[in-house]
């Protein structure tokens, strides 16, 4: 059995594939990440260089090569990271948001359906995609308001938040359309080992030690959840599992 771990380079992917090999030391996995800004190879640790781990450099809008290593490795499970993440870029430049967030799920869905379609029946029904989302396609919390649920209506209020939002609903379709057998999690603001340093956190701590001032949005007012990236991907393999 072998797991195809996309986005597999970057904070929270990479954070997933060296707990995989603290916890499952003989599964395969292969990695797929284009090694776009924020994706490094130092990222994977110890990992990169584990017998039973085979990295690929490659972007998940490449049909051909997401079909190959489909056909080659014959994965148990796709585990899909692979994303555009910051709000502040997606501002200044929303397509790359929409060519990696939709257009790359919807690559990665086509590729996946083609591929577990031609399975045997007994492995069909083992075969998942897990599509790892964001509490931001919900919206924005009040200071007074409840947490978030799954049953709370879509409302994205950035270019980021709406191309994640779009590739849950592609997601869904391709269950309730083709019946691909798929998982979707939505998790809060992640922090965590290497975390890249545009992100909130690493950015105030960096900021404060070089005694510049520390950026805040709006107010100061607006309410974040979060969740360590340890923690995120137990909740992950749990879901897989």
């Amino acid at each position: 059995m072998t797991l195809l771990v996309t986005g597999s380079a970057g904070f929270i992917g990479s954070c997933f594939v060296r707990e995989h090999f603290a916890v499952k030391h003989s599964e395969p996995v292969v990695s797929l990440d284009a090694l776009t800004y924020a994706g490094h190879k130092r990222n994977l640790g110890a990992a990169l260089h584990h017998p039973a781990h085979s990295f690929v450099q490659g972007c998940i809008t490449n049909a051909t090569l997401v079909a190959q290593l489909l056909h080659t490795h014959k994965p148990r499970a796709i585990v899909h990271f692979a994303a555009e993440s910051h709000v502040d870029r997606s501002i200044a430049d929303a397509g790359v948001f929409i060519q990696t967030n939709v257009v790359g799920t919807y690559t990665l869905l086509t590729q996946a359906q083609a591929y577990w379609q031609a399975l045997p029946a007994a492995e069909q029904a083992q075969f998942r995609f897990v599509h790892i989302s964001t509490d931001e396609v919900y919206g924005s919390l009040g200071p007074t308001d409840p947490p978030f649920t799954e049953q709370h209506p879509y409302q994205p209020n950035s270019p980021y938040s709406a191309s994640k939002a779009a590739s849950d609903h592609l997601v869904r379709a391709w269950h309730h359309t083709h019946g691909l057998p798929v998982l979707i999690t939505h998790c809060s603001n992640n922090y965590g080992p290497f975390h890249y340093p545009e992100k909130f956190i690493p950015r105030l701590i960096a900021q404060a030690l070089a005694g510049q001032p520390l950026p805040i949005y709006g107010d100061g007012q607006h309410v974040r959840d979060w969740l360590h990236v340890h923690d995120h991907c137990q909740a992950v393999r749990l879901v897989l599992e």
